[in-house]
């Protein structure tokens, strides 16, 4: 070929440009003059356009060292109290094993769609909650700082409960344990049992008197308990200390952290099937009650379980999977760490109530005796006639079925007189039907039960020391969804803001160890996070459908997992669950309006809980922590909203590329009204021409009301060219 033909192939090659991509593949020596133009990439954008692509200029980001350790962090974060306390206390009340059906059912339609989707938009944009929803759309962006907020309430009060669980697992210690047997009083006369616990029970005395010294009332303060306050600085001392270095401290702990407590669980399972009596309790539990099923509190009791069993809205999981590579298979995490949560709860309801299987029996058994005894009295003394009694009843070594004939034989033939003999039936179920929750399950019920073990400090110590784990998995999701969006936004560093929240969140968390502490514990978890977070949750799932754009949001999981997901989710995310979190939400305010507020109070006299209503100026600060968690939403919406420009009149243009191949952005130009095309595949997007039009800013063009990098994209914005010629492109 002539040389000049050379010469006019290039100069035809400079002009004619057949797409995008192949302007910024071109790298000869045109392309240097081009890159030296005026023609410059605002230093931000370019840094999160190369974060987006990968490239070796990405910003150092920590990273998880394995998938196992990820996946430990996650099922740690979502694994946590309510596993143990609450999951089997709502199997209980809601239908036994009937309860399963509504709570799988939910699972399905809302908690593992919602996990995906902040699993996803964590991983695909590898920043804390502010700057995923950020990221989205700048209006938005109080979304992530009310997750903050609502993390940072649920912090203040979860860390007192691993408080609680130290202070127990310090006192483990000892043989017999201190909550064994009730308290002996001296006088100068005589010696006799504390009333207060012979009226109730050693383990509940122990719970509120010895370890809380729980005052009368919210109002009563009562001062600081410093066998508390000593147990709070230790447990914020040991999240400081795990999560200084983030992923890269913490990460290490999550192996024993989250694993730990599944050996505990089978330790105990195993256990508890030995014990007398343990099978009726697994028996009672896993019974169905199909008509419970039907009622509407089951379903939305299985909704909100579902909802904070996987720690929706929080954060937490945003940020441990920002830390992810951008091809990891997060919906294959999203199903095994959700199914992982429902197993352990069905393992730890199978072990409470093995437990309470066998306290059951006990107290049967004691009851029994007991009533034996006031049989006999009531022979002696001729109020019952011998007559009536079986032959084969000896009661001296009577069984809970004898007794419970003797009873019934007794009930038929003093029909009038029976009350006033003083007789009580002696049944398992009726033990087992008192249900319990929360610190009463754990502080109470359970501590009794492992009093009558073998080895009882033994699995004191191991129960307590699982408590304590599986709070500590979930302060790390926690403090990770504060300080990784804080970091992310503003640039600080990590150990200082670590520090500085720990050591603010105790000294607020101080209210939390006084006498009335319980009362505010009780508080904020009734009314700092239910409401706001369901709110949060329902905003995130209208950002990422109908502000982002459920198409391109698909599109972008087809470019990070190298398949697509099933339409399924499509449905799910687009008509499904924000139609349940819309009615969950409604459910959640209706029963807050109609439940009168307040808490039920300890009283001395009568060793007894009492239903006391919040003072005035406790419901001012209950309302005050729903409003503070969701008022970020409505500033940040308004503040953006009044300084940013509006993005229809702008006319930047802003071409996003993914992977080499450009995607839709939506781009009005105010010379030739010409777009690029949308949602089409790179054969088929035809090539635009070159003029300054589509790569120039317009000179006095307001810049767009829109997230960097043009969202999932890459935005790669021009810079004003006022004279740059076109041939020169």
């Amino acid at each position: 070929m002539p040389k000049n033909s050379k010469v006019v192939k290039r100069e035809l090659d400079d002009e004619v440009i057949e797409s995008a991509k192949d302007l910024l593949s071109n790298e000869d020596s045109s392309d240097d003059a081009f890159k030296k133009s005026e023609l410059m990439v605002d230093d931000q954008e370019q840094k999160d356009a190369d974060v987006e692509e990968g490239s070796d200029a990405e910003e150092e980001r920590p990273a998880w060292n394995s998938k196992l350790q990820y996946i430990l962090a996650q099922v740690g974060f979502s694994v946590g109290l309510g596993n143990v306390w609450r999951f089997p206390y709502l199997c209980q009340k809601n239908g036994g094993g009937a309860y399963l059906v509504p709570y799988l059912v939910l699972l399905l339609i809302v908690g593992i769609p919602l996990f995906f989707l902040e699993l996803a938009v964590g991983q695909r944009i590898r920043r804390g909650s502010i700057g995923v929803w950020n990221y989205i759309s700048p209006k938005l962006g109080g979304i992530g700082f009310a997750s903050c907020v609502a993390c940072f309430f649920v912090a203040l009060y979860y860390n007192v409960i691993i408080g609680w669980s130290l202070f127990y697992f310090s006192q483990s210690f000892q043989h017999p344990l201190p909550w064994d047997q009730c308290p002996l009083v001296k006088n100068a006369s005589h010696t006799f049992v504390e009333p207060e616990c012979e009226k109730s029970s050693a383990t509940t005395y122990y719970w509120y008197r010895e370890a809380l010294n729980i005052s009368s009332s919210v109002s009563e303060s009562g001062g600081l308990n410093w066998k508390m306050t000593v147990c709070l600085l230790s447990a914020w001392v040991m999240v400081c200390l795990a999560m200084i270095k983030g992923i890269q401290s913490s990460g290490k702990i999550v192996y024993f952290s989250s694993l730990f407590p599944y050996v505990v669980l089978l330790c105990f399972l195993i256990r508890g099937l030995l014990l007398t009596g343990s099978v009726d309790g697994i028996r009672h539990m896993f019974t169905p009650k199909l008509e419970i099923m039907l009622e509407p509190t089951v379903w939305r009791e299985a909704a909100t379980q579902v909802f904070f069993a996987l720690g929706l809205g929080f954060g937490g999981v945003i940020a441990f999977s920002s830390y992810n590579k951008r091809d990891n298979n997060c919906h294959f995490d999203a199903v095994l760490v959700s199914f992982v949560n429902f197993f352990t709860s069905v393992l730890a309801t199978l072990v409470v109530f093995a437990v309470l299987g066998f306290k059951a029996n006990i107290i049967n058994e004691k009851c029994v005796i007991q009533n034996s005894e006031r049989i006999l009295k009531l022979l002696k003394g001729g109020n019952l006639s011998q007559d009536i009694i079986p032959h084969h009843i000896n009661f001296s070594s009577i069984t809970a079925q004898d007794y419970n004939l003797v009873y019934e034989i007794i009930q038929k033939v003093k029909e009038e007189e029976f009350d006033s003999l003083g007789l009580k039936p002696c049944q398992v179920e009726d033990e087992l039907n008192k249900a319990v929750q929360g610190t009463g399950l754990a502080f109470i019920a359970f501590t009794e039960a492992m009093t009558h073990f073998p080895a009882s400090p033994f699995w004191s110590v191991m129960f307590f020391l699982m408590l304590v784990n599986l709070g500590l998995g979930s302060m790390f999701g926690n403090i990770e969804g504060i300080i990784t969006p804080i970091v992310d936004t503003f640039k600080v560093r990590k150990e200082v803001l670590t520090v500085a929240c720990c050591l603010a969140a105790f000294l607020i968390g101080l209210i939390f160890v006084q006498r009335s502490g319980n009362y505010f514990v009780t508080m904020f978890d009734d009314y700092s996070a239910t409401l706001p977070l369901l709110f949060v949750v329902i905003l995130e799932n209208v950002a990422v459908t109908r502000v982002y754009g459920l198409d391109k949001f698909m599109e972008d999981l087809k470019d990070m997992l190298g398949f697509s997901p099933s339409r399924y989710y499509y449905y799910m995310w687009k008509y499904i669950s924000p139609l349940v979190l819309s009615c969950l939400l409604i459910a959640s305010i209706i029963q807050m309006a109609l439940s009168p507020p307040g808490y039920n109070a300890w009283v001395e006299e009568t060793a007894a809980e009492e239903f006391h209503r919040y003072p005035t100026w406790a419901m001012i600060v209950c309302l005050s922590l729903m409003v503070l968690a969701i008022l970020p939403v409505p500033i940040v919406f308004l503040v953006r909203r009044c300084s940013l420009p509006d993005d229809s009149s702008g006319s930047l243009a802003s071409v996003s590329y993914k992977r080499g191949r450009m995607i839709k952005e939506p781009v009005h130009l105010e010379e030739d009204n010409a777009s690029l095309i949308h949602g089409k595949s790179p054969s088929e997007v035809p090539s635009p021409s070159l003029g300054k039009s589509i790569y120039c800013k317009q000179l006095g063009s307001p810049a767009l009301d829109t997230a960097p990098n043009g969202r999932y994209g890459i935005g790669y914005l021009m810079a004003d060219v006022p004279n740059m010629p076109e041939p020169d492109l």
